[in-house]
């Protein structure tokens, strides 16, 4: 039996001003472990742009999940039961595989602040002292992606579980997730501008698991 390619959803929560945002990503500061809230501007956007996304004949649809991963900060679990409240909920985990990079010492820093500190500092190739290296951080991804392409193989090729699989979690973390999904060396993350509460789209090319690709990026980028 021919089945369509797995998917994977990635939806970051923050925002500045729009969905997902929060008092400190307002104020440009670097929110990796600390469990800063939205804001309740940031939900009444979800609430108010999540029939766009979630629904029978929209790009998500419960039936076709199978599997979400959360990050736990709250931000981040905010974002997916708001985005979900009136539907089914689809089966998920709260996971720490998924939450933002550790910015360790620049944990709630202005990038100001940080370059005051150390000038030359570029997170993807530096790392953050006292909190993720770039080893870190491709380590935890890559095994984040295993996970996800088993669940998509077992579907593919056995017909188990479901089609669809999904990611709330980070800036940072995602933009260095789709590097990695299409076999970049994660400091090339730094390219993918992945906009605030959008969804980005990962599945396959030409029907080959072997062949992971970036389908759409920036999809349904809430706005007021």
């Amino acid at each position: 039996m021919s089945r369509p390619m797995p998917r994977l959803f990635l939806i970051r929560h923050e925002l500045t001003w729009e969905p997902g945002e929060t008092e400190w990503t307002i104020n440009g500061r670097h929110t990796g472990r600390s469990d800063i809230p939205l804001t309740e501007n940031g939900v009444k956007i979800i609430e108010n742009n999540r029939h766009r996304i979630v629904g029978p004949d929209k790009l998500v649809q419960v039936p076709n999940i199978c599997h979400v991963l959360v990050s736990p900060r709250q931000r981040a679990q905010k974002t997916f039961f708001t985005l979900f409240e009136g539907q089914e909920l689809p089966s998920y985990e709260t996971t720490e595989a998924v939450r933002e990079w550790d910015y360790g010492d620049y944990d709630g820093l202005k990038i100001n602040e940080i370059k005051a500190k150390n000038p030359n500092w570029v997170i993807w190739t530096d790392g953050c002292p006292n909190g993720e290296s770039v080893e870190d951080i491709t380590k935890r991804i890559d095994e984040t992606i295993d996970k996800v392409r088993e669940y998509h193989r077992q579907y593919k090729e056995e017909g188990i579980g479901k089609r669809d699989m999904m990611i709330v979690a980070h800036g940072h973390f995602l933009r260095a997730f789709i590097s990695r999904w299409v076999g970049f060396p994660l400091c090339l993350g730094t390219h993918f501008n992945v906009e605030p509460a959008s969804i980005a789209m990962l599945t396959y090319q030409h029907n080959n698991l072997a062949e992971p690709s970036l389908t759409a990026l920036n999809l349904f980028a809430f706005s007021d």
